[in-house]
């Protein structure tokens, strides 16, 4: 076990690396290191602390992309005391106002790509990359801050929900579960001083604070910062700072995977990659395609229920459904039975199968929402973590994924998961990316819409759409969906899930009938 497993606060982790002279920031062409990654911190926790309001909340917002200046904001935040919120960039104007009041932000702190946007908040803003914060963050100006004394149930940061299924909500973070779960990761992968883990995915998401940043600072790996995610900047990063670590969540593997691929691709020094809610098909082809290990888990913002694949895990299964965790139907609350498949691999009984993901031991590692007492008590109806994700257990106990409550759909009397039909559709040669949603029936009830995405050069018509619907055997008629359409990308929120919401919005009119697939 490693050192750092003795740590239960970030604040702990971050003195370990007090003087520890290897590689502990790598950005663009500039280097740091860890020694002088926490003198940098205690800089910052000076400057912060000097920004501390006489009455109210000591929280400190920031807005700003993967810079050398985001990690450095978490670093002061742990040695001063100060809860850093972390504002999603793809809001703005009222909105990103709204949740700056919500929590009680004094100050925000925002990079020059932000700066605008951070101005309509409407309290100060201060440019974390200008010339002025650098001058009053800057190590030694004057004493160290004493660091006070962290527990793991101290409040660290505030990290927003992704807001797939209604407005994002602030998650309370606690400095053991970052801690916690960074030293769990970093152990689990067996990273140490040699390593480099690259970090592309938004340090305002618990992905990537927690396997990211978290896991680097745990294990005293370096960490290569990139400003924002690029697919085809990917494997030049890879080579260029050497990383042998990367985490993701979701659609970037397919991104990835969707630029042209070369013969030299796995001469790469990438060893290990883990995040979530990647494809069955390209968590197998990235491995194979970059030469490395891929581990896919399951999680969430929150932290509630946290699911890892074994290696007898089926394909599209997310792993085993952990002692404590249950699948409990949507109108009764009692467990529900195993899935059955057909002989096709067909999930056969969706009806009494498919139910809530929860976590029947409690709340898990969920500390709840800052401000939102309601939300709180119904995300923890009963004492138990509701995930609000839709899920089906075969008999060997593997659980498998079956979309987002709020995305079910209600056809013909009957209750649907999207995630299944999403599955099927990805069969189709020419899909790269698939969204089901609702769409407004005539009558009661709902119609079933899918968005997808088609490979270059390839083409898709209704018509071939509709016969491969009903050349599937294993969906049924009433998934089959009955309006299309096909875009060049698909609308994703800021940690790369589909923005179904808008897809809704957009109406019937966005789409074009498939009339044959409902016969």
């Amino acid at each position: 076990m490693s050192a750092s497993a003795a740590a239960a606060t970030v604040t702990d982790l971050l003195l370990m690396r007090a003087g520890d002279r290897s590689t502990g920031l790598l950005f663009e062409d500039r280097r740091w290191t860890w020694a002088e990654c926490i003198e940098a911190a205690e800089g910052y926790a000076t400057a912060l602390r000097e920004l501390r309001p006489a009455d109210g909340p000591f929280h400190i917002g920031i807005l700003a992309d993967n810079i050398p200046e985001f990690s450095h904001a978490i670093g002061g935040a742990a040695l001063s005391g100060a809860v850093l919120v972390a504002l999603n960039d793809t809001r703005s104007g009222a909105a990103l106002a709204r949740d700056v009041a919500r929590t009680d932000c004094a100050v925000v702190l925002a990079d020059a790509a932000h700066l605008q946007q951070a101005g309509e908040t409407r309290v100060p803003v201060l440019q974390i990359d200008g010339d002025d914060w650098c001058a009053r963050a800057a190590p030694g100006r004057s004493a160290p801050v004493p660091v006070g004394e962290r527990a793991p149930s101290d409040l660290f940061m505030l990290v927003f929900t992704s807001g797939t299924s209604g407005d994002p909500k602030a998650v309370r973070i606690t400095h053991g579960a970052i801690a916690g779960s960074a030293v769990y990761m970093a152990d689990r992968c067996g990273l140490g001083a040699d390593d480099v883990a690259y970090v592309s995915m938004p340090l305002f998401h618990t992905n990537a604070l927690i396997t990211g940043w978290g896991v680097a600072l745990a294990a005293g790996a370096g960490l290569a910062l990139r400003r924002r995610f690029s697919a085809r900047g990917f494997l030049c990063d890879v080579r260029r700072f050497g990383a042998t670590y990367a985490n993701y969540v979701g659609a970037p593997l397919a991104f990835i995977l969707a630029t042209e691929e070369r013969p030299d691709d796995a001469d790469n020094p990438l060893r290990i990659v883990y995040g979530n809610e990647g494809r069955a098909g390209d968590t197998a082809e990235f491995a194979r395609r970059f030469g490395c290990r891929l581990l896919d888990g399951y999680g969430s913002s929150e932290l509630g229920l946290v699911i890892g694949r074994t290696p007898d895990t089926p394909p599209d299964a997310l792993g085993p459904l952990p002692a404590g965790a249950a699948v409990l139907g949507i109108e009764g609350g009692q467990p529900c039975p195993p899935a059955r498949f057909g002989p096709d691999g067909g999930l056969a009984n969706p009806e009494e199968s498919v139910g809530e993901l929860v976590n029947t031991a409690g709340a898990g590692g969920f500390s709840g929402y800052y401000n939102d007492a309601a939300a709180t008590a119904a995300k923890l109806r009963g004492g138990w973590f509701r995930t609000g994700d839709l899920a089906y257990v075969d008999e060997a106990g593997f659980v498998y994924f079956a979309g987002r409550t709020a995305d079910w759909l209600r056809v013909g009397g009957e209750n649907l998961g999207t995630a299944p039909i999403e599955r099927i559709l990805l069969r189709h040669p020419a899909i790269v990316e698939a969204a089901v949603y609702a769409l407004p029936a005539d009558g009661v009830g709902d119609q079933v819409a899918a968005a997808v995405v088609v490979r270059p050069g390839a083409e898709l018509t209704c018509a071939e759409f509709a016969e491969f619907l009903q050349a599937q055997p294993d969906l049924s008629t009433r998934q089959r969906p009955t309006r299309l359409r096909i875009e060049s990308a698909l609308p994703h929120t800021a940690s790369f899930k589909v923005a179904k919401r808008r897809l809704a919005a957009d109406g019937v009119a966005a789409t074009s009938a498939v009339e044959r697939a409902s016969t």
